[in-house]
């Protein structure tokens, strides 16, 4: 029977630390005092149903009585705690998982079962934000092998929910990313589900982008479904584009993209991880992976994309999917908007067939379609491409956008705010370069993808040719003070485009 000095009533205090676990106690609690709990301590915390692992944080002013515990949000809502619930802490026994991280740090090879029970620990909210850093670090810079990532893809597929459609053929796509504004994915989905296949698409938002396809789509419908939802949804229109959180598929790696995101690390290993055990959880068995290759994209290299291709193609075997990569153009972002509102406006142009839709989105979206078409079986090699643009000029594959969005519960125009700044041409000359991650950071430093109006309208592309004066892009944010922070940004910058 536990000790009364080790109970303390749970007092409700609002705080919100994304995934992280903390708890808060008084610096003079009696818990604190006689169980020599310090600031940043991992301690277990009970109630008469379950436990969890939590960071303790020190409390000094009279926030909490001496006989009061405090929770953070996502601590609070994993314990499944009530107001004025007695709470039982103690120290915590040694997470076993964590010498699989150490023996990772000093660049020693893991197998399945070292994966699976950091992965099982990750999802159980054993580990802070410091060990995930940690895990995340010591798996960068291409230290995982193609086998090592076979066998944490599993793991992280293992950890969480797995869709069946009862379909021979589910398919699905992704981009990895890198090029702003390339939101090709709800039009690809929408002229592959007008043809008849099934392409349950579940998206993340943004890591270090200005927007993600949950982000921008979440402007236009209702992207937060639960599992049952996204089902009905799936089976009466045959697509669906949602948030993948909430969806609990690979739920490790929503936790790990929190932390590379903060950490602005993306490394291949996990990067391929997270994209396959997404596919493979959600039931997919064809994908289509999208590889942009530009000197300021996230794959800089046609060497670089080779060597992530053929890895992609061995682990998404491994997985039991059947893969395949198209590597294109990644000089310059895709379409002319940069963030949720202006790329929503974007894919609505191409999808209505409006004569001044960008024709690199509209273009890079059919290609990708086409690819899916043919790696279905559904049609013959070479005819892919022209079937996807039929079913995109038609209008078969707007009404289908239409109609999954109102499946998903409502259809919404997306809108902009009145704050803007029109960037023009210093200098006559050629548009020879395009930098894809400031244009990308000038974009989030106006408040995009939180600020769903906020990012630039571009107008211009490579090797167009620039009179002194010409409007380039247009800055625009939900606030004077936001645009000001970006504008300070673009001052200090004058390589975001270049003209020779």
């Amino acid at each position: 029977m536990e000790e009364i000095s080790s109970t303390l009533k749970y007092k409700h205090l609002g705080i919100y630390t994304q995934n992280e676990h903390v708890v808060y106690m008084r610096e003079d609690c009696h818990v604190c005092v006689s169980e020599g709990f310090e600031a940043l301590t991992r301690i277990r915390v009970s109630n008469f149903s379950t436990s969890i692992v939590a960071s303790l944080n020190v409390i000094t002013s009279d926030v909490l009585l001496a006989g009061e515990i405090g929770l953070s949000e996502a601590a609070a809502k994993k314990l499944k705690v009530s107001g004025n619930e007695t709470l039982r802490v103690s120290h915590l026994e040694p997470i076993d998982s964590l010498s699989h991280v150490r023996a990772k740090i000093y660049n020693q090879k893991l197998d399945y079962t070292a994966f699976d029970e950091i992965i099982t620990d990750i999802v159980e909210g054993d580990y802070s934000n410091i060990h995930l850093s940690a895990f995340i670090t010591a798996c960068a810079g291409n230290r995982l092998d193609v086998n090592e990532i076979s066998e944490l893809t599993k793991a992280m597929i293992a950890s969480g929910k797995q869709l069946d459609w009862n379909k021979e053929i589910v398919v699905d796509k992704h981009c990895i990313g890198g090029l702003p504004g390339n939101r090709t994915t709800p039009i690809v989905v929408s002229i592959v589900a007008a043809h008849g296949l099934t392409m349950p698409k579940t998206s993340s938002r943004a890591i270090t982008s200005p927007a993600g396809t949950a982000d921008t789509m979440e402007v236009l419908t209702n992207v937060t479904l639960s599992l049952e939802e996204i089902k009905a949804v799936v089976e009466k229109e045959g697509g669906c584009f949602v948030w993948g959180g909430t969806a609990q598929l690979s739920p490790a790696d929503d936790m790990l993209i929190k932390i590379e995101k903060a950490l602005d690390i993306d490394s291949e290993g996990q990067l391929i991880a997270s994209v396959l055990s997404k596919k493979a959880a959600a039931g997919s068995t064809h994908v289509v992976i999208d590889i942009p290759v530009g000197e300021t994209a996230k794959v800089r290299t046609n060497d670089a994309a080779m060597k992530l291709k053929e890895h992609l193609e061995v682990v998404g075997k491994a997985v039991g999917l059947n893969t395949r990569v198209v590597i294109t153009d990644g000089t310059q972002p895709v379409g002319r908007g940069i963030g949720p509102a202006l790329e929503a406006m974007d894919l609505l142009s191409v999808l209505k067939n409006e004569v001044d839709a960008p024709k690199d989105l509209r273009e890079r979206a059919v290609l990708l379609a086409g690819e899916l078409l043919e790696l279905s079986g559904e049609i013959e090699l070479g005819k892919g491409k022209q079937t996807a643009r039929g079913l995109l000029e038609s209008g078969k594959a707007f009404n289908k956008f239409l109609a999954i969005c109102k499946a998903q519960g409502n259809f919404k125009q997306p809108l902009l705010k009145p704050y803007k700044f029109e960037i023009k041409a210093k200098k006559t000359g050629v548009l020879r370069r395009i930098d894809n991650r400031k244009i990308a950071k000038l974009a989030k430093l106006s408040g995009a993808p939180q600020s769903k109006s906020a990012g630039i309208l571009l107008n211009v592309h490579l090797n167009d040719e620039i009179e002194k004066g010409q409007l380039l892009y247009t800055l625009f944010a939900e606030s004077q003070g936001e645009l000001n922070y970006a504008l300070e940004y673009y001052e200090s910058h004058d390589d975001i485009i270049t003209i020779e």
